[in-house]
């Protein structure tokens, strides 16, 4: 949609406001957002397109208290020269507007670096270097029910679990809630659709910037935005996008469950080794995630193939002796029982 012409974002974005109010949003960030402290930052990443527009634009409604401590992130990928540009001008145009502090990012990579997974790592670098360092702790993202529906066939199309198809989550925390580099996500725009956002802009007068790649399908991503979604919702012949965002609630339910599962078996001992009599004869999927997290304290484990990941689970299932290769550091050891990195000879010190 064009934005040449002056907007009263202020204006627009209390009209917004009424046309989408609380509790219209996901009730649970709703809820979480009422519970935290006033002096608490958060950070609204504003790419200037429909979704993230209106999302800046209802919290800085529905939240007035929440102003003075809000930044907007923007980063230019510099993948569509001019209109970058202008996509960033447009986004310091209605933060001066609204009153609210922009820090802006750009990507310095060379153009045959440029390829999507690349661009999506720059932006998430850049944000951050810059939570940190302006102590914020939370950043509230405008994903929709359209994206829930993207994601989950993109990562179906790759095997994922309970845990991956239930993203992209309302409330997500990363890293200890009190560290430093601790920080949520918060996604209030999941109960609506994409088509109910741009009628609500459009209704208020709002402008925003359109992503010329986005029909050009060169992305997975796109692809099934362009071609295949449309056509499974019209087979469904009903609103398979709420069937979507409704099944990724209750597999983030089926996820949680697990994990308190997993919580509750304290499967890794205190000298940081894995406990597979604590797992023995339980559910492949709680062994699964028990055997996930240990990998994960291991920083000089390399990166295991499926196969490889398969092999050592079916190990800690038998319980019995056994020795894995984890990349060119070392060794998975199973010995009475338990599960130990066993560092090769002769490898370089760790830091």
């Amino acid at each position: 949609m064009k934005t040449h012409r002056r907007i009263d974002w202020p204006g627009t974005a209390e009209a917004l406001a009424a046309r989408v109010p609380v509790d219209r949003l996901h009730p649970a960030v709703v809820a979480w957002a009422g519970k935290r402290p006033q002096s608490e930052r958060w950070a609204v990443a504003l790419s200037g397109g429909a979704d993230s527009l209106a999302l800046l634009l209802l919290l800085w409604a529905h939240w007035p208290a929440r102003r003075p401590r809000l930044t907007v992130l923007h980063f230019d990928h510099r993948l569509r020269g001019t209109e970058s540009t202008a996509d960033a001008r447009f986004c310091k145009r209605v933060c001066t507007s609204l009153g609210v502090a922009l820090v802006p990012g750009r990507w310095t990579a060379g153009r045959g670096h440029r390829s999507e997974g690349a661009a999506r790592a720059g932006r998430f670098a850049f944000i951050g270097r810059e939570m940190p360092r302006r102590r914020i702790s939370v950043l509230w993202l405008g994903h929709q029910q359209d994206d829930v529906a993207e994601t989950m066939m993109m990562r179906l199309a790759r095997g994922s679990g309970a845990a991956g198809l239930a993203a992209p989550r309302a409330i997500h925390a990363f890293g200890p809630a009190k560290a430093a580099r601790g920080h949520i996500h918060v996604r209030p725009l999941l109960t609506l659709k994409k088509a109910e956002i741009v009628r609500a802009l459009r209704a208020c007068g709002a402008g925003w910037r359109e992503d010329s790649s986005n029909a050009k399908g060169i992305h997975f991503r796109n692809r099934l935005r362009r071609d295949v979604i449309p056509l499974w919702i019209r087979a469904s012949e009903r609103d398979a996008l709420a069937g979507a965002a409704l099944s990724r609630e209750l597999l983030e339910e089926d996820d949680c469950a697990l994990e308190a599962w997993v919580d509750a078996l304290r499967p890794v001992n205190a000298d940081g080794s894995l406990s597979a009599a604590r797992l023995a004869g339980k559910p492949r999927a709680v062994v699964r995630r028990a055997l996930h997290r240990w990998l994960l304290l291991q920083p000089q484990a390399g990166e295991l193939s499926r196969k490889g990941f398969d092999a050592l689970l079916r190990s800690v299932e038998r319980g019995a002796p056994a020795r894995h290769s984890l990349g060119s550091e070392g060794f998975a050891t199973l010995r009475a029982r338990r599960m130990r990195f066993e560092k090769m000879r002769g490898s370089p010190r760790a830091d």
